[in-house]
């Protein structure tokens, strides 16, 4: 059973909204090849004033599409929209051995 983190553990009351967020990156990505970004939030209960950090929400983006937690449906990025660039670098070894023996 997982437990909201907008709900206040002390008194219970229901916070609609962080008062302030901030993300963090896993360093390293699943077995798919995506990162996983967590939006992280601080709370502060109306009632009695505790506050409390919390996960937001959960987003694993890279390769195709980008997956939300507790979303029903991933999106998917069409590759012939996209600005990104690959380049291809090809280094002969073969070459660079003959050069280090001279």
């Amino acid at each position: 059973m997982q437990k909201a983190s907008n709900k206040c553990p002390k008194c219970g009351t229901v916070v609609t909204s962080p008062i302030k967020t901030w993300q963090l990156v896993a360093p390293l990505p699943d077995a798919a090849g995506r990162v996983t970004v967590t939006i992280m939030g601080m709370f502060e209960c109306p009632n009695c004033g505790f506050k409390w950090r919390g996960v937001v929400s959960k987003m694993k983006v890279g390769g195709e599409n980008i997956e939300i937690e507790g979303a029903k449906k991933s999106f998917t990025i069409d590759e012939k929209k996209s600005s990104r660039a690959e380049n291809v670098i090809e280094i002969d070894l073969s070459k660079l051995a003959e050069e280090e023996e001279e």
